[in-house]
């Protein structure tokens, strides 16, 4: 099996939810919990990548920070999106299994069992 990465939150039900899939499947990722150790512009610009999504759509649009940088402005570009996110890493939507080239967001957790399977 490839190596697995979790983008986690532990404060996040869904992240926990996640991980105690895997951990359930005798699968032990690595661990990353983003907050404490943001992702680069860089980084994000993978994970994009990975996912097959836009930088809007891994924005979680419930944050305040979405609201006060005035995220929902559609003249946003996807490198300014991209620094909003690795300046303010709770814009992130979590949890986010990556698995070799390949990235799901776990929104259900079981959503993640996509790429384990």
């Amino acid at each position: 099996m490839t190596d697995l990465t979790l983008y986690h939150n532990p404060r996040c039900s869904k992240s926990r939810g996640a991980l105690e899939l895997l951990e359930a499947r005798g699968l032990t990722p690595t661990v990353v919990r983003y907050l404490d150790t943001p992702l680069t512009a860089a980084q994000l610009t993978d994970l994009l990548r990975k996912l097959n999504i836009s930088a809007r759509q891994l924005l979680r649009t419930g944050e305040e920070d979405y609201k006060t940088l005035n995220l929902a402005d559609s003249s946003l570009s996807e490198d300014q999106l991209i620094t909003a996110m690795a300046t303010h890493p709770k814009l992130i939507e979590r949890p986010i299994l990556v698995a070799g080239d390949k990235a799901v967001i776990g929104r259900p957790p079981e959503k993640i069992l996509e790429l384990v399977s």
